[in-house]
């Protein structure tokens, strides 16, 4: 159970659902202690995010996901409109001012507390004084000029360079403008500015049926379908009570670990060649290619979109293709380890990698980290060891980790990471049980609110959402990317300028995932 200090207002209440998820209402005052006291028991803040509740609620409504031993804790307080302020959690956890900062954005409550109070995903798309996510947001005078008045925070001495760098890059990437402060090469300063890919998601999700949802959820960021895709059929599961065939559990778990490792293996190649050896690209790339492919043979799809849906997955295996899979993943584990050893041997690589970008331990944990970025750094969480769901509570995940939070230290979690997915499919294809595949939804009069959660191979992905009538209202699915951009910013201090591709890659952030 939560601590009681957090029963500030009502009880907070066990969710009936498989995931340990306790929610209650704040007021306004306990705001920021309830933070501190889930801070002080070693939780972290997963998101935060708000609904125009005016018309039901007198007020709107601010919500906050935080993790603590015992699972979620999902807190929210009703913000007086004639107000529109409350208060700020970014001085608990650092990761919330750039949510706040989107709040205010997307809703036009403003988070009191903090100096910052630019725009984050604006960028003067639509009218200062229009909130996209308010009711009576009309959704005229939108434009597609740029922020041009954006202000990066000044330069502190008259002998520091400025270097602006994107929003467009060189390479086939998302946009995201870099603006670094350095003293000859050193770098004293980055500051980042996203939002250029914001496609209004949580509006686009209002109004949809569960059908039109899942096949949104799993284009939020592609390289993350199948946990964006998994956790939103997880939330919807629960307001709708629906069970799950085993085996439907399982082939997600399959897929789950598939994105996993097409994602590593592509990193482990981008990373050695942003090293300077271009041989790790070659030869990690057309592993992954081999693996997107038996992915559309057996699955329909490269990126396994449209596979996972409440209700089960599309699509089974057969005993051929599952006997296919279990030879070609011991073909692949056997290729990893041989490339694993010739990294390790390679000096000019190891030059490059190790003691760059580092992120110690301490100030992981200050920062929330999470994913594999998190365990290279110390933090040894994984949604899969920690709170399993069927099928990981038979599987006993064997979590990677290191401690020395460098390039190096990510690039060995993410090695570990691959041989442990390896060794999950193989369990996973020797031990699926038989049965259907897909249960059908009772969706006529859904109605309720649901949380998925999911260890994505980036971090947990976390999804929201509230039906009425077989309809999604109002949902907020967060990314990790929004905890992990921030530690990027502090992971380049005191290296060069040309080294910040191989720390940049060595994170491997989502700009979609970010910029809802």
């Amino acid at each position: 159970m939560p601590n009681p200090a957090l029963r500030l207002l009502t009880d907070f209440k066990r969710w009936g659902t498989p995931l340990p998820v306790w929610s209650g209402r704040l007021y306004n005052e306990y705001w920021p202690l309830a933070a501190q006291n889930i801070r002080a028991q070693g939780g972290r803040l997963l998101a935060l995010w708000g609904e125009d509740r005016r018309s039901t609620e007198a007020g709107y409504l601010v919500h906050a996901a935080f993790l603590s031993e015992t699972g979620i804790i999902r807190a929210e307080m009703i913000v007086d409109p004639a107000i529109a302020a409350y208060p700020s959690l970014a001085t608990v956890f650092p990761g919330a001012l750039r949510m706040e900062r989107t709040l205010y954005d997307l809703l036009g409550i403003r988070a009191t507390g903090t100096d910052d109070t630019r725009p984050w995903l604006r960028h003067a798309a639509w009218p200062a004084d229009q909130f996209p996510l308010r009711t009576d947001f009309s959704g005229e005078g939108l434009d597609i000029a740029a922020d041009r008045d954006y202000t990066f925070l000044a330069a502190s001495s008259p002998d520091t360079h400025e270097i602006p760098v994107g929003p467009i890059h060189a390479g086939i990437i998302e946009p995201g403008h870099f603006h670094f402060q350095v003293l000859g090469e050193e770098i004293l300063r980055l500051e980042e500015r996203f939002g250029y890919t914001h496609k209004g998601v949580e509006r686009l999700f209002q109004g949809l049926d569960v059908a039109a949802g899942a096949r949104l959820a799993g284009r939020i960021s592609g390289d993350s379908t199948v946990a964006y895709a998994w956790s939103y059929a997880q939330a919807i599961e629960q307001i709708t009570n629906a069970p799950v065939p085993e085996r439907a559990q399982w082939l997600r778990a399959l897929c789950l670990e598939r994105e996993r490792l097409a994602n590593h293996l592509g990193d482990l190649g981008a990373i050695g060649n942003d090293a300077g050896l271009a041989f790790a690209l070659t030869q990690f790339q057309a592993l992954k290619e081999d693996l997107l492919r038996e992915n559309q043979h057996y699955f329909g799809h490269r990126y396994l979109m449209d596979q996972v849906l409440p209700g089960g997955v599309d699509g089974d295996l057969t005993v051929a293709a599952v006997a296919t899979l279990q030879r070609t993943g011991q073909t692949l584990k056997t290729a990893v380890g041989r490339l694993q050893e010739i990294l390790a041997e390679h000096g000019g690589l190891r030059d490059r990698v190790v003691q760059l970008g580092i992120i110690s331990p301490k100030r992981a944990a200050q920062l929330g980290l999470m994913g594999v970025a998190g365990r290279a750094s110390g933090q040894a969480w994984d949604l899969r060891v920690q709170f399993p769901t069927s099928p990981y509570d038979q599987l006993q995940v064997r979590m990677a980790s290191a401690a020395e939070g460098d390039v190096a230290a990510r690039m060995a979690v993410r090695f570990q990471e691959i041989f442990e997915s390896l060794r999950l499919q193989e369990e996973i294809l020797r031990r699926l049980p038989g049965g259907n595949v897909y249960h059908p939804l009772d969706l006529r009069d859904a109605t309720g609110e649901g949380i998925g959660w999911v260890e994505g191979w980036r971090g947990e992905v976390f999804f929201w959402l509230r039906m009425e009538q077989g309809h999604i209202c109002r949902c907020h699915p967060q990314d990790p990317s929004w905890t992990l951009w921030p530690a990027l910013e502090e992971a380049v201090l005191r290296d060069i300028v040309a080294d910040f591709p191989l720390i940049n890659k060595s994170f491997n952030l989502s700009y979609s995932g970010h910029d809802l």
